[in-house]
């Protein structure tokens, strides 16, 4: 089995700013098994959460150190079984989420290929039941946020469905507001031909008393849900508290991403959100993320899915999991410059995986062939 491991640079067509700052470039890593003429191929990188932060280079560290066994004898032999999943869980279980998701999509990868079909056939799942993507408005001046929806507009062909704007403005709640109220008008303005949802995303930028004072208000200015609106905490019992203490009179579907990573957070967090975002560099890969969103449709939680500043490498994985899940969110390779990879199909804001086996991704002769928004 051999591997490869390289950086490439992703540069947005818009920055996007939240209430943590802003993101025009990033570079990530793009991890490649090859065995048996397949190439099985991975991507990941840093991010952070405002509790919890992984760099890009610690995270190429991890993967420089661990890989060389993948061509030892010892991998060899599980070559042979590929992707032998359970047999490489004493070798993923040290790394970090961001680390194991390069190897975990590459196996997935490899293994779809392998099969001659793309993931979600092999997980049974319904291809048609995917629904329109949310597209997503980041912090600036509203005049600059209708701009930019516009820009979505000609991107797509067609008005978008769902809107995430993105909220916790370092300006106040007061902008936060008027944010909400200019969007929330050009979208009515729009409803005779397309209605469409508003939701916001406040990335952990209130305090308690600020989101008990805003949610009843986004309630009645039509805002469908809110997601993370205070700040993810590392302690597992005051992370949970915190929602509860929302939870009791949310008027809307509250959403937690920041502060769900793994199954036990999805557990934790059950009794006190309607819905999690499942992200797969929290997750680790998609065995820990299908495994999330089988279980929450069991427990009846909805399902947000989202993505970082990911090309359509990772995005193409997180789209095999689209028939399950009620709020995609999969649009940041769409506001891609330089896209080096092709994967999930676009119709009109609905985004769907590939037909094509395993991750459905291939890479571009020539990324600046790539479509952005205008």
């Amino acid at each position: 089995m051999q591997t490869n491991l390289r950086w490439i640079v992703l540069n947005k067509a818009v920055p996007l700013a939240i209430s943590r700052g802003s993101t025009g470039s990033v570079r990530r890593l793009v991890l490649e098994l090859e065995h048996e003429g397949l190439v099985g191929r991975g991507e990941t990188g840093g991010f952070e959460t405002g509790h919890r932060a992984y760099a890009a280079e610690a995270v190429a560290k991890e993967l420089e150190a661990v890989l060389p066994r993948f061509s030892s004898a010892e991998g060899l032999a599980l070559a042979s079984e590929l992707p032998a999943f359970q047999a490489l869980e004493a070798w993923l279980a040290p790394l970090s989420p961001p680390a194991r998701c390069a190897i975990d999509l590459a196996l997935h990868d490899w293994w779809g290929q392998k099969l001659g079909q793309p993931l979600w056939r092999l997980w049974g799942l319904d291809r048609s039941a995917c629904v329109p993507t949310s597209v997503t408005l980041g912090l600036a001046t509203v005049e600059q946020v209708l701009a930019r929806l516009e820009g979505w507009r000609e991107r797509l062909g067609c008005w978008p469905s769902r809107v995430k704007l993105k909220l916790g403005s370092p300006d106040g709640p007061g902008h936060d507001r008027a944010l909400v109220l200019a969007v929330g008008r050009r979208l009515r303005e729009q409803a005779a031909s397309q209605a469409s949802e508003l939701q916001v995303d406040a990335n952990g930028g209130w305090d308690l008393a600020t989101a008990q004072e805003l949610i009843p208000w986004l309630a009645d200015q039509g805002v469908v849900l809110v997601e993370q609106p205070l700040p993810a905490q590392l302690d597992p019992e005051a992370d949970a508290a915190s929602f509860e203490a929302l939870d009791l009179s949310c008027p809307i579907p509250l959403v937690a991403d920041e502060s769900c990573w793994n199954l036990a957070d999805l557990l934790r967090l059950a009794p006190h959100v309607d819905a999690v975002n499942i992200k797969l560099l929290k997750s680790g890969g998609l065995s820990e993320a299908l495994l999330m969103a089988r279980t929450a449709r069991r427990l009846g939680l909805d399902l947000m899915l989202g993505c970082y500043s990911d090309s359509a490498l990772l995005n193409g994985a997180a789209a095999q999991l689209l028939p399950l899940v009620r709020w995609p969110d999969l649009d940041s390779h769409l506001n891609l410059i330089d896209d080096p990879f092709e994967g999930p199909a676009l119709h009109g804001d609905r985004v769907q995986p590939s037909t094509r086996s395993g991750l459905g991704v291939i890479e571009r002769p020539d990324p600046s062939t790539a479509c952005v928004p205008c």
